[in-house]
């Protein structure tokens, strides 16, 4: 029976150690932090998961949640004009459902069920002193612990990391009591509100420890007015500076939020990152290579809620390479061959989402203008949240854009 250790235990370390297990494979997952220490800790991300990454879920029967989290059936798209009214405002439907729920709820019952199942796991956390260690005992090494020490064994690749520093200041509260937008108060949407020059507020319903909820999402451009939660340690302080936000720069998602409040004490999280890709093996001093697995070679901003959606088709790519290669030595040949089956999607992912930080061209603003007037235009851009590869067809190319509006009996302008 082969021996494969996984290192950090969010979406795609979790995710992959119940498909190995599953496939009869002598699994460790080592984790920094229990089950309990993370259901009770602060919130991790803003995931919305669409419907293929729901799918991988699905297959490996570890849906536990389906049936509680609210079902997602649309994208909305507004955008506010310089007197922070509606310019643009339109609702896509999503083809298959999308749902949200908090991986502390998720991480933590997906590690209980790994160790029911009779999964080795260790608490502990690894640097790259116990790796080469570990190198040695395992068949394979997988690295899934997107931050720390351990990243810094990948190294950055510039000709796919146009970024060097953070594009967004990132700032999440998890609430209850938000009201539902009176427009479309019948089914569930994530809300990307845009605001030019100043960046982007993201509401999207989730399950979270205390039922449903909502996640109120802003992110700004560094050094702008949004770009005030460094530092902010009081979570109702968090709160009260984004709904004062929401106030000034989109005052119709503020209208159905002033009576809400935190889910919890740890329903808040802050920070910013560089979007970076990275060399997929590290190499350690005595020799041995690991795997980098979703965020650890390939991390995107959450501009385009690709997270956790990314992370599951790593896990699931990686998992058919895996189980594809039987009982041949797991070498470096093979580890780059891995990554680049889950290049051939994250890739798309990482030029919309890098296309999505700058300043919108003129056909884009055209494209999503078109939406608020053609409903099939509305609902392929929200689709493909669930597929960006679809973008090279429409949206990158002014020719292409043109041409697509054309078609559904739209203008270029």
């Amino acid at each position: 029976m082969r021996k494969i250790l996984i290192v950090g235990a969010g979406q795609s370390g979790l995710q992959l150690a119940l498909g190995l297990q599953a496939q009869g494979y002598d699994v460790t997952l080592m984790s920094n932090r229990t089950a309990d220490e993370i259901r009770s800790g602060r919130v991790m991300s803003t995931q919305c998961m669409f419907h293929t990454a729901l799918q991988h879920e699905r297959d490996l029967q570890i849906n536990f949640w389906e049936s509680q989290a609210p079902k997602i059936q649309g994208l909305g798209v507004s955008v506010a004009g310089p007197e922070s009214q509606r310019v643009v405002d339109w609702v896509g439907k999503l083809d298959g459902y999308a749902q949200s729920v908090d991986q502390r709820l998720k991480m933590a019952g997906w590690m209980e069920t790994f160790a029911q199942r009779g999964g080795q796991l260790v608490i502990h956390g690894a640097a790259v002193s116990d790796l080469d260690y570990f190198a040695r005992t395992y068949d394979l090494v997988l690295v899934s612990a997107g931050k720390g020490e351990l990243v810094s064994m990948f190294g950055r690749d510039a000709s796919r990391s146009p970024y060097s520093e953070p594009q967004r200041a990132l700032a999440v509260a998890y609430v209850h009591g938000l009201g539902p937008r009176p427009e479309h108060p019948d089914y569930d949407a994530v809300r990307c509100n845009l605001v030019p020059g100043v960046g982007e507020l993201f509401i999207m319903p989730t399950l979270t420890l205390s039922g449903r909820a909502d996640i109120l999402f802003w992110e700004g451009v560094p050094g702008g007015p949004l770009d005030v939660f460094q530092g902010v340690k009081d979570p109702a302080e968090h709160l009260s500076l984004t709904l004062e936000l929401m106030e000034k720069f989109t005052p119709w998602e503020y209208a159905r939020a002033t009576k809400v409040e935190l889910t919890d004490a740890n329903g808040t999280l802050a920070g910013r990152y560089a979007p970076t890709v990275r060399n997929p093996v590290g190499r350690l001093p005595g020799g041995g290579l690991v795997l980098g697995v979703a965020d650890v070679v390939v991390a995107n901003d959450p501009i385009t809620g690709q997270g956790s959606n990314s992370a599951s088709k790593c896990a699931a790519a990686y998992l058919e390479s895996i189980v594809e290669h039987g009982d041949r030595p797991f070498d470096e040949e093979w580890m780059r061959t891995a990554f680049d089956r889950y290049w051939e999607t994250a890739q798309h992912v990482t030029k919309w989402t890098n296309a999505m930080l700058g300043v919108p061209p003129e056909h884009v603003l055209n494209l999503i203008g078109a939406a608020g007037q053609l409903q099939p235009v509305a609902d392929r851009f929200a689709n493909g949240f669930n597929d960006p590869s679809d973008f090279e067809n429409f949206f990158f190319d002014p020719e292409k854009t043109s041409a697509y509006l054309a078609s559904v009996g739209g203008t270029a302008a």
